[in-house]
């Protein structure tokens, strides 16, 4: 789903009657989803990233397409996003689509688009941020770290038919962020070297203020009044200034989940999508718990076990304490879901999820053998673009 443009908002002075307020929580259809994807693109010489933006812009302005296409924070980005769609397959149909449109624009370009959390070895120094005016405002005020943001999430949106709804749903929602982490991680190398983490991507967003997780709360009154709080301040001026994993986006009516990192593929987004639908419709069918703030002392723990280690994280269980492997705990939520998934029509992205955990298999994993195998992050780069692609 878009962003919105940033509202023109100037306090006056210290007066708290000038802060910015909190729009209402618009009500949305029940277990909606929307996907964005940020996506690299690079050139077909060396496979470096290429400050191609604009031309892919207007190309696919020219196309008739779903959702939309925008600018990112540096030029060699782009984002896609669907429209509001019922399901799985119905985001994986205009994630076709937008990727088709991709791929013909950028091989009149001679670029390419690829998926992935990081690009493997970029030089962040070499960026340009995008001539937009949030971009350089953002630029302005968080200095290199803006360049250092060229990093690619997908985003997925589930919609909310009220405000305290979307706060609980997002407060059961963090119990799985390191399961999303596992199950999305592309990002293992960062400016040609293995990080060793199978998502580094995160390491970056993490440097940012107002990132992490969501204040614990459940009743859009109390957020709203943190929200007020935190406007006073003059810290934020809107809710798109802050990173949490998790947040609520009133305009749309739903909770927006920013911890995937971009696949390699869109099949692997839609499915990613299909998880979260799942679990929503297993929190609304079953009320399975009730969060409490308590869940959140084991959070960055989690959190950091699945970005460096993947499925092969150990979690810790926020209720008993108890400490499991992390891939055992994924196939037990995917084998409760999949009733809920079938309902859905998510049972293929289930499916495809369980087989990859079983096998110990996500993207990071595919980059770190294809390297392994090419000994060379250029070639692992063209192979990734063409994996894209969906011809192979």
């Amino acid at each position: 789903m878009p962003e919105p443009a940033l509202p023109d908002v100037t306090p006056a002075g210290d007066s708290p009657e000038a802060a910015p307020t909190l729009e209402p929580f618009r009500q949305s259809r029940q277990l909606t989803l929307g996907v964005e994807l940020e996506l690299q693109l690079v050139n077909t010489h060396d496979y470096d990233l290429a400050p191609y933006s604009d031309e892919m812009l207007r190309l696919m302005a020219r196309q008739s397409l779903p959702g939309s296409v925008v600018p990112e924070m540096t030029s060699s980005m782009i984002e896609v996003s669907t429209g509001v769609c019922d399901s799985a397959a119905h985001v994986l149909g205009e994630l076709t689509q937008l990727r088709d449109a991709l791929v013909r624009c950028a091989d009149k370009l001679n670029i390419a688009v690829v998926g992935g959390g990081t690009h493997p070895f970029q030089q962040w120094h070499r960026q340009r941020i995008y001539d937009r005016p949030r971009f350089r405002e953002l630029s302005d005020l968080y200095g290199y770290l803006s360049k250092q943001f060229t990093v690619f999430g997908q985003h997925v949106h589930v919609g909310c038919p009220d405000a305290d709804g979307a706060l609980l749903m997002l407060h059961r929602m963090s119990r799985y962020i390191p399961h999303f982490i596992a199950l999305s991680a592309s990002s293992p190398y960062v400016q040609g070297q293995d990080t060793q983490f199978d998502s580094a991507r995160l390491n970056s967003v993490s440097a940012f203020p107002m990132s992490g997780r969501a204040p614990f709360t459940l009743s859009w009154e109390a957020f709203t009044g943190f929200f007020c709080r935190t406007t006073r301040t003059g810290v934020v001026k809107s809710m798109k200034d802050f990173y949490w994993d998790i947040r609520p986006k009133p305009e749309y009516g739903t909770i927006e989940i920013r911890v995937f990192d971009t696949p390699l593929t869109v099949e692997r987004a839609a499915a990613l999508a299909g998880l979260v639908q799942s679990l929503g419709a297993w929190f609304l069918d079953e009320q399975p718990f009730t969060p409490a703030e308590d869940d959140y002392m084991v959070y960055t723990y989690n959190r950091f076990q699945a970005c460096r280690f993947g499925l092969e994280a150990v979690y810790v269980d926020p209720v008993t304490g108890r400490h499991m492997p992390l891939r055992d705990h994924i196939l037990a939520t995917l084998q409760q879901l999949a009733p809920h998934a079938r309902r859905l029509g998510a049972g293929p992205a289930i499916e495809l999820l369980a087989q990859d955990v079983e096998r110990g298999t996500n993207d990071a994993r595919w980059l770190r053998q294809c390297q392994s195998r090419e000994r060379l992050l250029a070639e692992t780069v063209r192979q990734a673009a063409a994996r894209f692609t969906g011809r192979r």
